[in-house]
C-alpha cells in the first residue's frame, strides 16, 4: 500500500475508519489536534492559526500561521503533505459543521489531485474519493447513495459499472448534477475517469431512498 498522509481537519467530529488510522504521517489542523486526542492519535505535525482552538503545549512540532492568510488551515496541511512527497492523502472530519468549510475541504482535495495525489475524505455518514486518470472499486455500502461530481470544468471518459445506472465513456460537467444519487446493483461498483477531477461521494440515506 502506498504511504498515507492523514490530515485531521476541524469540521464536525467523526470517528475514522481503521484503514486510515495507522497512517504513515499525521497532520492535525487547528481544532484537529483536539480531535486527534479524542481519537487516541498522536500527530506528527500540528498546523493552523489557532483561531478556533488554543495553541497546544506539546513536544509535537507546530507550524503557526497568522489568522489573516489566503489558505485555510486544511489547505496549509495539504501543502505540507505535498511538500513531504505524499500522493495518497486522507482528510478526516472533513464534512459537517459549516457548509463553507465543507466546500473548502472539497476544493482542497481537488487541489491535491491537481498536484498528482489521490484523496479520501471522510466525515459522519459521508465519505468521498477524489481522483483523476484512475479507477476505483467500491464495495456496496448498505443505506448509502453513490454520487459522482466533476470538480473540474468537465470529466471525460467516465465509466460506471455494477450500479443501477451504468454508463460508459460519458462526460460530466460541474454545472449539471447528472451523476447524483446512484445505487449499487451488485456487490461492487467500478468507477473510472480518463480526464478531469472526479469526486465519488457515498452518503448515508434513509431506507425510503
Amino acid at each position: 500500500m502506498k504511504s498515507l498522509c492523514l490530515i485531521i481537519s476541524g469540521g464536525e467530529y467523526a470517528d475514522i475508519p481503521d484503514k486510515i488510522r495507522k497512517a504513515d504521517y499525521v497532520i492535525a489542523c487547528d481544532r484537529g489536534w483536539q480531535y486527534a486526542l479524542q481519537m487516541g492519535i498522536k500527530p506528527d505535525l500540528i498546523t493552523g492559526d489557532f483561531d478556533s482552538s488554543t495553541r497546544p503545549e506539546t513536544d509535537i512540532p507546530i507550524i503557526q500561521f497568522p489568522a489573516h492568510k489566503d489558505d485555510t488551515d486544511t489547505m496549509l496541511a495539504a501543502r505540507e503533505s505535498i511538500k513531504r512527497g505524499y500522493k495518497n492523502i486522507a482528510i478526516c472530519c472533513a464534512f459537517g459543521a459549516r457548509l463553507d468549510h465543507t466546500i473548502a475541504n472539497i476544493q482542497t482535495a481537488a487541489f491535491l489531485v491537481s498536484e498528482g495525489a489521490t484523496v479520501y475524505l471522510t466525515g459522519k455518514d459521508t465519505e468521498a474519493y477524489v481522483f483523476s486518470h484512475n479507477k476505483i472499486r467500491l464495495p456496496k455500502k448498505p443505506l448509502h447513495s453513490l454520487s459522482l461530481f466533476s470538480l473540474s470544468d468537465r470529466c471525460d471518459g467516465v465509466c460506471v459499472n455494477g450500479t443501477e445506472y451504468e454508463c460508459n465513456d460519458i462526460t460530466l460537467t460541474n454545472a449539471f448534477p447528472l451523476g447524483v444519487s446512484n445505487d449499487w446493483a451488485s456487490a461492487e461498483a467500478d468507477i473510472s475517469v480518463q480526464n478531469g477531477i472526479l469526486m465519488v461521494l457515498c452518503s448515508m440515506c434513509n431506507e425510503e431512498n
